[in-house]
């Protein structure tokens, strides 16, 4: 029987176990520059035991930027920042994929500076509101991307991909869940364009695939990974075709032999569709499982089963730098400090050595 602490191919790549540390924004990077600090680096490498690390959401481009703090890879000193948080990971045996996170909609001008303005798909303001630095900000109207700069953003999430491998990384993750950019085009609230990006189904994957495909064609598939989240409503999405959007969008991904499709789920009642696109993907199948509270132990069993290959485990890892030897021991585990979640560097669990 398979179980969660056996290795595994990742296309190509030994994998020391089957637990993966998702990505978790922090917002810890140097807020001019947007580069990662040397805290960014111990934070990683304390958690190197992870069969693969997925980092925090990284801008691929300035406008991407979604929230304050956050770092990119698309500067030559981010790069060089970069290689910094890598070396630290592969010197204790880890793997590391940089998320590429185009925010979209999902931003405001005072985050972004320099006189940028959030972009998306379509003209369509989002409910609510941002954390802006000094306080939260009612979100404003994106503004619809040309033809021509969907095509820049496009060569840009692959820019940032070359530089993700140029600064260590062993390969990256686009980021198209969670209301941020690539999930904006996929959903018919964010999405009203009436040209090739818009419309039916084939229509409103296309950007995600372009995207997919240009990455590949930049660092190779096998170093390239794709997150979604199926019927996730977070940041006001609203998808009225879930499932033929996503049965359609794995079709046309899978013959581009990327190394893994993560799948995140925001309720239970998803998993009849986790399985579908389970069946229908022939490369390596992450999951972040739908749970009451953090993902834990209980969750272990999916990779017995076969219902996944990985499994990515969030707040948990926060709190348990040393995840893997604790689920492997059941246990005793650290309740994440939700409260400083964003910043914290929670240096006050003592049960584990610092670096």
């Amino acid at each position: 029987m398979t179980t969660a602490f056996d290795p595994i191919d990742l296309a190509g790549a030994r994998l020391a176990n089957r637990i993966a540390m998702a990505p978790m924004t922090r917002s810890r990077a140097e807020a001019e520059r947007r580069i990662p600090t040397r805290l960014t680096a111990e934070y990683y490498a304390q958690r190197a035991s992870a069969g693969l690390i997925i980092t925090e959401g990284v801008q691929p481009i300035a406008v991407g930027q979604g929230y304050p703090n956050t770092p990119g890879l698309h500067s030559a000193e981010q790069i060089t920042a970069w290689r910094e948080v890598t070396d630290a990971v592969h010197a204790r045996g880890g793997t590391i994929f940089a998320q590429l996170m185009h925010a979209g909609r999902i931003s405001h001008p005072e985050v972004l500076g320099d006189g940028l303005h959030p972009v998306g798909p379509s003209a369509v303001t989002p409910a609510g509101q941002l954390f802006a630095g000094p306080g939260m900000k009612d979100f404003t109207a994106p503004r619809e991307l040309t033809g021509d700069e969907v095509r820049e953003t496009i060569e840009g999430f692959a820019a940032a991909a070359r530089n993700a491998v140029e600064a260590g990384f062993d390969g990256v993750e686009i980021h198209g869940a969670n209301g941020y950019l690539v999930h904006q085009f996929l959903a018919t609230n964010t999405n009203h364009r009436t040209d090739e990006w818009g419309g039916p189904v084939e229509n409103r994957i296309r950007f995600a695939v372009e995207v997919v495909r240009a990455v590949a064609d930049a660092i190779g598939p096998e170093r390239t990974g794709l997150r979604i989240s199926p019927a996730n409503r977070y940041n006001d999405i609203a998808e009225t075709d879930t499932d033929e959007v996503y049965l359609a969008l794995v079709a046309a991904i899978d013959p581009i032999g990327i190394a893994y499709l993560h799948v995140t789920e925001p309720v239970a009642e998803v998993r009849d569709l986790t399985l579908a696109l389970r069946k229908r993907f022939s490369g390596t199948f992450v999951l972040n499982p739908a749970t009451e509270g953090p993902t834990g132990p209980e969750a272990l069993g999916l990779i017995e089963d076969g219902t996944a290959d990985i499994l990515a485990y969030g707040a948990l890892f926060l709190a348990n730098p040393d995840l893997p030897a604790r689920l492997r021991a059941d246990g005793p585990y650290n309740t994440p400090d939700t409260a400083t979640f964003f910043g914290g560097d929670h240096r006050g669990y003592t049960d584990y050595p610092a670096l």
